[in-house]
């Protein structure tokens, strides 16, 4: 099935829960930024958890930036996700690959680091955006970004992340979810969510088996009747037009553009998020140049 996000409420009222399933928009980034396996799963870790951020808030046009910069040689991860889940998302060092863990897993935790930050960025179209940001707690994303919920927003939240990998290095599946109690729910809630997830095993061994996220959060979450809020489609989307980087080059200033049609006669802007090009002859540029000059 094409990727999908669902949401749910449990009926007793305590719990809320969300789940995607994100193996095509995670194929979709690896081929874009040509990731080996351990950056292709912590890239698409990063995107899953974007994702279910991304479709909670309110409003057409708000955005979720999720960043997490740790010490590891992947640098810095960087996902952003509109307000329908849809996502797109970039490393800063997309070919660093690492051997498997003993346990023969992906040592994302090791490629990310045991250290830095996250931090996550809620653009709801107001003056300024909310900006949370916590220290690591190892670096597997999922159990540093329930941290960051219990940190910063004083919300109890489980989180299970996962990406697998094929031996031909594409994407045979990924997903996770996001389980946050409510107010009122108490020790016995707490107990139920904690055994459901402890019984269910791993992201990715679910959705190998089955890789909609209904039945991944009803597997996560058997003890609790659901009821399903929503259901969407998601895919990797990047927002880039030619008008945008357009705007990119304006913002150099009048100085810097007369430099650079002195210097090269051309431009050719390349989208960190996607492989679109967009390239700007002598003549785009100096109109840019006399558009800008105009208006000083």
């Amino acid at each position: 099935m094409s990727d999908q996000l669902v949401r749910a409420i449990s009926k007793d009222g305590f719990v809320k829960a969300v789940a995607v399933s994100t193996r095509d928009l995670t194929e979709r980034a690896r081929q874009i930024h040509h990731t080996p396996p351990v950056a292709t799963a912590a890239l698409g870790r990063t995107l899953a958890a974007a994702s279910m951020l991304g479709n909670a808030l309110k409003g057409d046009g708000a955005s979720v930036t999720l960043q997490i910069k740790g010490d590891g040689p992947l640098g810095t991860i960087l996902a952003v996700s509109d307000n329908e889940g849809n996502v797109r998302g970039k490393v800063d060092n997309p070919s660093v690959d690492l051997p498997l863990r003993p346990d023969g897993k992906l040592d994302v935790g090791a490629a990310v680091g045991h250290e830095g930050m996250l931090t996550v960025i809620r653009d709801l179209n107001m003056k300024d955006p909310y900006v949370g940001s916590v220290s690591l707690l190892g670096g597997e994303i999922a159990e540093d970004l329930a941290a960051y919920f219990v940190e910063s927003e004083q919300i109890p939240t489980a989180c299970g992340l996962g990406v697998l990998v094929d031996r031909d290095r594409s994407v045979l599946t990924a997903g996770g979810y996001l389980i946050q109690l409510l107010p009122g729910a108490g020790e016995e809630i707490v107990s139920r969510v904690e055994q459901g997830i402890m019984a269910a095993g791993s992201v990715t061994a679910l959705l190998k088996a089955d890789s909609d996220p209904e039945s991944l959060l009803r597997r996560v979450m058997p003890d609790f009747e659901l009821e399903i809020l929503e259901k969407s489609p998601i895919e990797y989307r990047c927002y880039c037009s030619r008008e945008r980087m357009e705007k990119a080059l304006i913002s150099l200033g009048p100085v810097e553009m007369r430099s650079l049609i002195d210097e090269q006669g051309s431009a050719e802007l390349t989208c960190r998020f996607c492989d679109s090009v967009q390239k700007f002859t002598r003549e785009d540029l100096e109109r840019l140049l006399a558009g800008m000059t105009k208006k000083d």
